[in-house]
């Protein structure tokens, strides 16, 4: 049997703010246990999806990211609004291959995408 996804792992300064910062994207709560230097969003979720996870490490970002999040709904575009105001930066809009979408930063700066026809 081949292996799966446990979990996808975001390296950053403050777990339980990010997580934080997360659970209110994804509309998923924070899991039990969480600390400043590990926590966890969706170990449990009915969806199915997968769990976030959110480590603490000493060095801070310092280049693009070389895997990312794209997230997507039939809103997406009132979703780039609501995530901005929960802290998230606006990078930049993207329209090309049939494919919109705006890429934005978590609050420790960690891009991902949101937008249409990206599933």
């Amino acid at each position: 049997m081949p292996v799966s996804i446990a979990q996808i792992v975001i390296d950053c300064d403050d777990a339980v703010r990010l997580a934080g910062f997360w659970s209110q994207v994804l509309d998923r709560p924070v899991d039990e246990g969480a600390a400043p230097y590990f926590a966890t969003i969706g170990l449990r979720a009915p969806d199915g999806g997968p769990a976030l996870m959110f480590l603490k490490v000493d060095e801070p970002k310092t280049v693009k990211n070389r895997v990312h999040l794209d997230l997507t709904g039939p809103d997406w575009k009132d979703e780039v609004d609501r995530i901005a105001e929960l802290g998230a930066t606006r990078v930049a809009e993207y329209q090309e291959y049939g494919t919109h979408w705006v890429t934005l930063r978590d609050p420790e700066g960690n891009e991902f995408d949101v937008g249409a026809g990206m599933g």
